[in-house]
């Protein structure tokens, strides 16, 4: 009895993890099964019910049993271990690492069916090695062995089991000891016991938080946002506060981190950091400027609101902090905290960022750290505002803090905690106080006296009763007493009313801590301040670690002491949860500050003190927050001390962010909750449905019939080809990123590693390798595996496409030599993957050969195929239960050719006519054994998919109508792609146009048989279908042309036959003859839909080369993938080709083989000069995760059709000008113009064009008139050639020809129902005036205002609507500045364009109060000038940089001549940019000449409607010109477009519709909304004449919608728009290349006929429809053919006759007249009938040869 009862006893100690003796709820309730045994398991109901021991692999069955006994209430399940199978020979150090696999696997089953596991660590027998050696269980040896064995299987299975029993059979443990003494022996497992337990828990210890726990990082709005002027933001105290050099160095807030424009970049890194919260601070200035609600910022809402929103899509919880010291300036200017006003209008702000974002934000505290501001900013005056004030502001300002945060509270409680549902509370900034010396009372109240004068000065009235301490008012009054005639202290006092309001308010107790005190009791005397009035001293014990802040010194357990405190004090009444709202310490900013070790020490011992206080101290701690999130400007510190968990580098403008080691180092205890590893959720993969092909292809013909892709494609206009298409992938698409193992691993001969094909290379001198770079580091990634899960969770891919190194698995190359710390690193890679719900998709082999096998003769070898299969099969084994899509290998075309034909790359074997269709032969069966392999033994257990992953770039003919050509192109994707797909998509075998041609090479050099293996019938079938799914890698696209290839030397490139070249027109790259071709990969992807049977596509690679100093800056890739990615959403949307999976490539920068670090394809920039290789997200990588983000590319709003109506009348036009169409260049007296001369200058305008004759408009007014009408405008706007009226460009002689033209144009239009618009001056200024200095010579002003005098006296009668002169800046600019237009002057670009500019203004102001004055109370009509600008776009939407360098472009472009006019005066931007530069480069003044405050009034005002000229958009950045004399260098930054936008004829025009709405929002919100009228506004074609011009009509459509919206949605004041242009005519320097026309002007026809293009229909529907009707609501009656005149005719009583306005008898003789002609024109008619019949034959050929003649053109 005696035993049994001692058995009961040790059975019950030993159960390790202990559970509780009560059952509380369902949850603690066990139900224990097993264990496993061979009979459960096995089919054979004979099988001996032995417990399963892992001596052969787990049966599937047994997951089909777990499952029945989960749905029976099983809980719990016994495993017990076999010592004897794990440790056959007791030796922890040799353990059988199938039979731990084996185990683990077991475990994991388990825990996936939600069995938790009961591991028993002996149940069995002891290991027969350990018996005969030491006997039985009373050896004291072998109790020692199963203390080595416990701790292995402990090491080995802690993290899969949380119950464990030592032992579970005492009784025969009893019995084989029955010869030692039971007493002695029971005491031997009781201390063997209690050394296993305590190993357990020193290595598993409970360190977890509580599974809802709250992890955050922090950042405070005048640290990190910058855009202190952005949005109409308000001045802060910190902004005065810097501006007046107070910060370290002068260092300001201005830009800070950049946040402003960074929401999607600081959340994107706060997603790889994993908290599930995040904690910032709104600007009070940036929501009111001024403070009070009046003065809302929608820009300042928009930014928060932005930022909420992106927070909660990614699962990150928002905490906004109301006020964390950053008052606005103006409140400021009233007193600031220390006046009572600011308590309502805190109130009132609080109030209104509940109302606008409580709906999404849950957590608010209402101050942080508000000790700071009363101490530092109102007591000691070291921090903004910098008052000096402790006796009576530093007090009066916490008091009216209290009141503020006790108002804000109420507000919230009464108004919006019903419906929002959250937390107010504040956050308050405590240390931790120790006393200077425990046993002595004075110090132990000495540091009460502390705490209460910081902690309890805010907590006490909040938390307790509403009012101060006793302690805190009893010292003060003691002081008061102490100290009459100088008191250090005057604390106001609080009503009974404003006590009852305080007490209370706050749904949680915030707290802020960073450091502890020694204090010591201390005479303080009267000296103000909380030393002095409290009668302490605060020290710190120089043993404590520290920091670089004088103030911050390392001691966690202050923490725990301090929560305990306020625990006791605050809340046991107020019983509401901690929440730590800030802790953290500063770096300095040198030496690495990326391996911050010191931060790392710092939190490990804070969240541990915390979890300590939470776990045996009860306390409810809820949240811990990590301040901050990145380094930013600290105060009075600036930049000098950095507190971040990111690095920011302030020296780059863009402000790059990069994790330091303490980042990765919070993140892993997020993830862990804690310290130890928990448990992850299972996670498969994404389902890949299975495919199978049922049934073979048939061989490709020659040609093959996937000829149709290039019939299909080759043709399409670039329009066409350019477009984008919008809409979103299918839902479970696949995103992801790829990497392969030597390009990033490093780590090439650590962990028993064997070298591979490029170890070797690599170390070799000479390998031509740029800088002999290798991969024996690279990024680092085997060591720094959590840093690239980092990135992957940020980027919150799908999938992570990764390659497995052969020679880290099997260092030889053979099973024999398996490197277990290998497979364990890729265990932990698939593990991380899986915990962040990412699917593997491993290739199995991706060119880095194990060394020893190539020295065996690698894969000419056949050898090779069973190695392979032997290595593949392993990794199925091992791996298989989790990765579920395989590559058996990568890109095999370029290890054939480049590593064994042309030996470019290792092995660099040079044997180009047999090594690679040798090594192609070997690697293709290679790869059909491993599918078969997996398909036979793995795939029933697995259900994974296995392909081979194929690189395909895509060609094109060089004649598509060619039919050789067409050959060539097909035979260039057999030996390319087809080689390999060919026999594992259709038959097994090569392509039949690769065997014809290599056979054919091989007879013609006098082989007997070709160079080409042959597949057996047998191999044929065992290769053929050998793929789920078809992985391809694309990269570029080139041009093939057929060619007859030498015959020798015997070479695969020479049995092509063909050549291949670079596509010319397309984007180069930094990897050389890689052109980026977005098109192509539609193209491709529809070959492999077409060629092998419209297989499920996954893209494996694709990615574009940068070079590495591009850093993160990577423009380029965003527009690579912009546009590749847009083309596989084509091949998917529009060509149902069956894309299921984009993997961009690459994750991060890496070792490029050849190309070494130069270069680097990552979305991650890596620092290759850094040991911690730091990796920083580039601009690609926040692009792509939008992309993924949306899956895909959803129709932006500025894309979609509005439907609507312009307003009634709507000016309705088209333009011309009259150098550009006119003709007659010296036709009745008509003078020289300056670009009569410019036009005759060699070398000046293309192909030597010139406007000598142009359109013949003046000669062709009728047929002119005839178009206009077939437009349906109601308008035309045409402008007047100065020299044709003054041919001197002076009043002393008026040319009357000329103005019987333009009188009569007038008149004809009138009639036809079309009003003029007339220009007064569109660049072809008189050379007589040009002679005499022209628009630099102010006299100007006064020959323009003569001029148009005489116009408006001549026609101002008819002409309703004036422009004085057109687009001022071309004028100025490009023809006075870089001299490419008339008059060509380009030698004072810093000076004369500013004087040309000045002296248009001030002509154009003239002619405007001209007409004012003296004609516009007869005449009644409107004059104005036309401005033209492109929008103008940041280049990187995330860097304040760009931002500031496109609002320069359009200041410095549109505002350069709208501002005086519209604002008086140019913009202060261009007068303080110019003058600062021109005084910096030694000038007396500025080079932009001033106007006087007279001219300023003269000049303002000067417009009736604002003219606007509109074409494209640009992207601007900023560039540095140093001190040069320029107006680019005045404007300070360059242009470029956006890759996707679509091309027009001309290299500056790009298709922006977007760019149209928001200019004339910027005019509108610039300028006090005028009316506007779109004065011109057009697209232009180049080559080929084609009259379907389907781009014109698209860009009218589109731009013309972006007006409509801007109206209809912006209420922009749009009364007018203006197509330009009628026709085509001389563009000006590029000749008549360029044609803008609606109508074509056939100029191979002297007669110039013009011809309607397409988009003329398109034009005259919008005008007819005033807008654009909606489908929706049925067909509208303006889509019907109607009349042509769009507007009503003139009110009188005259009649058109022929074109012509006559009175009623007038047009009745010319009509009796007229038929008398008609019968005389029939008798001619019939005698020229006869004629005709009689010459036709010979006229026919001519007919013919014209009519092509004019088709061609």
């Amino acid at each position: 009895m005696s035993r049994l009862l001692w058995l009961v006893c040790l059975y019950l100690l030993f159960v390790i993890g202990g559970w509780s003796s009560e059952v509380k709820s369902e949850d603690d309730f066990m139900l224990l099964a097993g264990p496993l045994t061979e009979k459960q398991i096995s089919a054979s109901s004979g099988e001996e019910n032995v417990v399963f021991d892992c001596s052969h692999p787990i049966p599937a069955v047994s997951k089909q049993y777990f499952e029945y006994l989960k749905t029976r209430g099983v809980t719990h399940f016994k495993v017990p271990l076999s010592w004897t199978k794990l440790l056959p020979n007791g030796l922890a150090s040799k353990p059988q690492q199938a039979v731990v696999r084996c185990y683990q696997t077991l475990l994991k089953q388990l825990l996936e069916e939600d069995l938790q596991p009961v591991v028993i660590l002996h149940g069995s027998s002891v290991p027969d090695s350990l018996r005969s050696r030491y006997g039985g269980w009373e050896s004291q040896k072998l109790l020692q062995m199963f203390q080595h064995y416990a701790e292995f299987a402990l090491k080995e299975f802690g993290p899969l089991a949380h119950s464990w029993v030592t032992v579970s059979d005492l009784e025969e443990v009893f019995f084989e000891g029955q010869s030692a003494d039971d007493h002695s022996l029971l005491q031997n497992f009781i201390q063997l016991n209690k050394k296993i337990h305590q190993f357990y828990h020193q290595n598993f210890p409970d360190k977890t938080f509580p599974p809802d726990f709250q992890w955050a990082t922090s950042s405070e709005s005048f640290k990190v946002e910058g855009g202190w002027l952005e949005g109409g933001k308000g001045e802060t105290i910190w902004d005065r506060f810097g501006h007046e050099g107070q910060a370290y160095e002068n260092q300001t807030a201005d830009l800070a981190c950049d946040s402003y424009n960074k929401v999607d970049v600081d959340v994107f890194l706060l997603r790889g950091l994993g908290v599930n919260t995040y904690q910032f601070s709104i600007s009070w200035a940036r929501v009111f400027p001024s403070g009070y609600r009046a003065s809302v910022s929608n820009e300042g809402v928009l930014y928060y609101n932005n930022l909420i929103n992106a927070l909660v899509e990614s699962g990150i919880r928002p905490v906004a902090t109301l006020y964390h010291w950053d008052l606005p300036q103006a409140m400021q200017d009233e007193g600031g905290w220390t006046t009572d006003f600011i308590v309502e209008a805190f109130k009132d702000y609080a109030d209104f960022c509940f109302s606008r974002f409580g709906d999404r934000v849950k957590d608010w505290n209402t101050f942080s750290s508000p000790w700071v501001v009363s101490h530092a900013g109102y007591g000691t005056g070291e921090h903004a505002p910098g008052v000096k004030d402790y006796v009576t502001a530093s007090y009066q300002v916490t008091h009216n803090i209290l009141k503020s945060h006790a108002e804000a509270w109420h507000v919230y409680n009464d108004k919006y905690r019903g419906t929002q549902g959250g937390k107010v509370g504040i956050a308050l900034n405590s240390d931790w106080a120790r006393p200077g010396d425990p046993m002595k009372p004075e110090d132990v109240a000495a540091a009460e006296r502390y705490l209460e004068f910081m902690l309890g000065w805010f907590a006490h009235p909040i938390f307790i009763d509403g009012d101060y301490s006793q302690v805190l008012k009893t010292q003060i009054e003691k002081k008061r007493s102490d100290c009459a005639g100088s008191v250090p202290a005057v604390l106001p006092t609080f009503t009974a009313a404003e006590k009852a309001r305080i007490k209370g308010t706050s749904d949680f107790f915030g707290l802020n801590h960073y450091t502890s005190r020694l204090v010591s009791s201390s005479v303080g005397g009267c000296v103000p301040g909380p030393q002095g009035v409290g009668d302490f001293l605060a020290y710190v014990d120089p043993s404590w670690p520290t920091t670089a802040s004088d103030w911050i010194v390392s001691l966690p357990s202050g923490l725990r002491s301090l929560l305990t405190y306020i625990k006791n004090q605050y809340l046991t009444s107020h019983n509401v949860p901690i929440y730590i709202t800030g802790n953290g310490m500063p770096t300095e900013y040198s030496g690495d500050p990326l391996n911050d070790t010191s931060r790392i020490d710092y939190f490990s011992g804070y969240i541990n003190e915390a979890l300590k206080a939470i776990t045996e101290d009860g306390v409810d701690v809820q949240r811990f927050t990590v301040q901050s999130l990145m380094d930013g400007f600290e105060g009075k510190q600036g930049y000098s001390e950095r507190f971040g968990l990111l690095h920011v580098n302030f020296e780059d403008s863009y402000r790059p962010r990069s994790p330091k080691q303490s980042a990765y180092f919070y993140a892993q205890i997020i993830e862990q909750n804690g310290f130890v590893a928990r448990e992850q959720p299972n996670f498969e993969g994404l389902k890949i449905p299975q495919a199978y092909r049922s049934t073979p292809l048939p061989p490709s013909e020659v040609p093959s019939t996937s000829k149709i892709v290039w019939e299909k494609f080759t043709p399409q206009k670039k329009f066409d080809r350019q477009m984008y298409h919008y809409g979103t992938f299918p839902e479970n698409f696949y995103w992801g990123v790829s990497s392969s193992a030597y390009q990033i691993e490093g780590g090439w001969n650590v962990d028993g590693k064997g070298p591979s094909v490029w170890d070797t290379f690599t170390q070799k001198p000479g390998s031509g390798i740029p800088d002999n770079a290798n991969g024996n580091k690279a990024c680092d990634s085997y060591d720094r595996l959590d840093e690239d899960l980092y990135m992957l969770r940020a980027m919150n891919v799908k999938s992570y496409r990764l390659s497995l190194s052969w020679s880290r698995i099997f260092p030889t190359g053979r099973r024999a030599s398996v490197n277990q710390k290998g497979v364990d690193y890729y265990n932990r890679l698939i593990d991380g993957l899986l915990a962040l719900k990412i699917t593997p998709m491993v290739t199995i082999y991706h060119w880095d050969l194990p060394q020893a096998l190539q020295d065996e003769g690698g894969w000419e070898n056949e050898e090779m195929i069973n190695i392979f299969n032997d290595y593949c099969d392993f990794c199925f084994t091992t791996f298989g239960d989790r990765v579920k899509f395989w590559m058996t290998m990568n890109d095999p075309q370029g290890i054939a050719w480049l590593g064994y034909g042309s030996g470019t790359i290792p092995p660099n074997i040079v044997k180009p006519g047999t090594a690679p269709y040798q090594v192609a032969h070997n690697l293709i069966k290679a790869h059909a054994l491993a599918y078969h392999t997996y398909d036979e033994k793995h795939r029933s257990s697995q259900k994974g998919v296995v392909s081979i992953a194929l690189n395909a770039e895509w060609v094109e003919p060089i004649d598509i109508t060619v039919p050789r050509e067409i050959a060539a192109a097909d035979r260039a994707m057999q030996f390319q792609l087809g080689w390999f797909a060919h026999p594992i998509f259709k038959n097994g075998d090569y392509p039949e146009a690769m065997k014809a041609q290599v056979l054919v090479k091989s007879e013609l050099q006098g082989l007997s048989e070709s160079r080409l293996p042959s597949f057996t019938e047998e191999e044929k079938s065992f290769i053929k279908g050998t793929a789920d799914m078809f992985c391809v890698n694309h990269y570029t696209t080139r041009i093939v042309t057929h060619i007859t290839g030498p015959i020798t030397p015997d070479s695969y490139e020479n049995d092509w036959d063909f050549t291949k070249e670079e596509v010319k027109d397309s984007k180069p790259t930094d990897i050389k003859n890689q052109r980026a071709v977005s098109w192509g990969l539609r193209r491709v992807l529809n070959w492999i839909k077409e060629e092998y049977g419209n297989p499920e596509i996954y893209i494996t690679e694709n990615g574009v080369a940068t070079k590495s100093k591009t850093a993160w800056n990577d423009y380029d890739r965003v527009y690579f993938y912009k546009t590749y990615i847009n083309e596989a959403f084509k091949a998917n949307e529009l060509d149902g080709v069956r894309v299921k999976g984009y993997t961009a490539a690459s994750l991060m920068d890496s070792f490029e083989w050849l190309n070494g670090n130069t270069v680097g394809f990552g979305l991650y920039h890596v620092d290759f000069t850094n040991e911690n290789r730091p990796r920083t997200p580039k601009f690609s990588a926040h692009f792509y995760f939008q992309v993924m983000k949306n899956n895909g590319f959803p129709m932006p709003d500025d894309e979609k059709m509005l439907f609507g109506e312009f307003p009634q009348p709507f000016l309705w036009s088209t333009a011309t000008a009259s150098y550009q169409i006119e003709g007659g260049w010296r036709a009745d007296g008509k003078g020289l113009s300056i670009w009569d001369k410019f036009a005759h200058t060699p070398l000046r305008v293309f192909d030597d064009d010139n406007g000598d004759i142009a359109c013949d408009s003046y000669n062709k007014i009728d047929e002119d008139i005839t178009i206009l009408k077939q437009l349906r405008v109601n308008h035309y706007r045409f402008s007047i050639s100065w020299a044709r009226i003054l041919p001197d460009g002076t009043t002393n002689y008026i040319n009357e020809a000329g103005f019987s033209y333009y009188d009569r144009l007038v008149n004809a239009l009138l009639n036809a129902n079309i009003k003029p618009h007339i220009t007064l001056y569109h660049w072809d200024l008189p050379q007589a005036l040009q002679n005499a200095g022209g628009w630099e010579n102010d006299t100007i002003v006064e020959r323009f205002r003569d001029y148009a005098d005489i116009i408006f006296s001549r026609l101002g009668d008819r002409v309703k609507l004036w422009i004085t002169i057109n687009e001022p800046y071309n004028i100025a600019m490009v023809g006075h500045g870089y001299g490419v237009a008339a008059p060509g002057i380009s030698f004072r670009p810093g000076t004369l364009p500013y004087i040309v500019g000045h002296n248009l203004i001030k002509a154009h102001a003239e002619v405007w109060h001209l007409y004012n004055d003296k004609y516009r109370a007869t005449q009644n009509g409107k004059i104005s000038i036309t401005i033209n600008s492109d929008w103008s776009e940041p280049r990187n939407p995330y860097k304040q940089e760009d931002i500031d360098a496109a609002r320069r472009v359009i200041q410095f472009y549109i505002g350069w001549f709208a501002h005086p006019i519209f604002n008086g005066d140019y913009s202060e931007m261009m007068k303080t940019i110019i003058r600062e530069r021109s005084l910096a480069a030694g000038l007396a003044k500025s080079r932009l000449p001033e106007f006087t405050p007279e001219e300023i009034k003269r000049i303002k005002g000067t417009h009736d409607y604002f003219g606007f000229n509109h074409y494209t958009t640009v992207m601007a950045f900023p560039v540095e010109y140093g001190n040069l004399q320029h107006y680019d260098a005045d404007r300070g930054a360059g242009t470029l477009s956006d890759h996707s936008w679509l091309d027009s004829g001309s290299g500056w025009l790009k298709v922006t519709p977007f760019g149209m709405r928001r200019i004339l929002n910027f005019i509108k919100e610039e300028y006090g909304n005028p009316t506007i009228i779109i004065t011109e506004n057009g697209v232009s074609e180049k080559g080929e004449v084609d009259l379907k011009d389907s781009h014109r009509s698209y860009f009218y459509e589109k731009y013309i919608n972006q007006v409509l919206k801007a109206y209809l949605l912006d209420k922009v004041d749009i009364r007018g728009y203006t197509a330009w242009t009628l026709m085509d005519n001389l563009e000006w320097a590029t000749g008549f290349s360029e044609r803008f026309g609606l109508f074509y002007v056939n100029r191979s026809d002297p007669n110039l006929p013009r011809v309607a293009k397409e988009s003329v229909s398109s034009y005259a529907t919008i005008i007819n429809c005033n807008g654009f009707p909606d489908p929706a609501l049925g067909p509208h009656d303006c889509l019907k053919p109607g009349q042509e005149a769009t507007s009503a005719p003139l009110n009188d009583s005259s009649v058109n006759f022929l074109g012509m306005k006559l009175s009623a008898d007038e047009a009745e003789t010319g009509l009796n007249a007229t038929f008398a002609l008609l019968i005389i024109a029939s008798i001619v008619a019939i005698c020229l009938t006869i004629g005709f019949f009689l010459t036709k034959r010979s006229f026919k050929k001519k007919n013919v040869d014209n009519i092509e003649l004019e088709r061609k053109f």
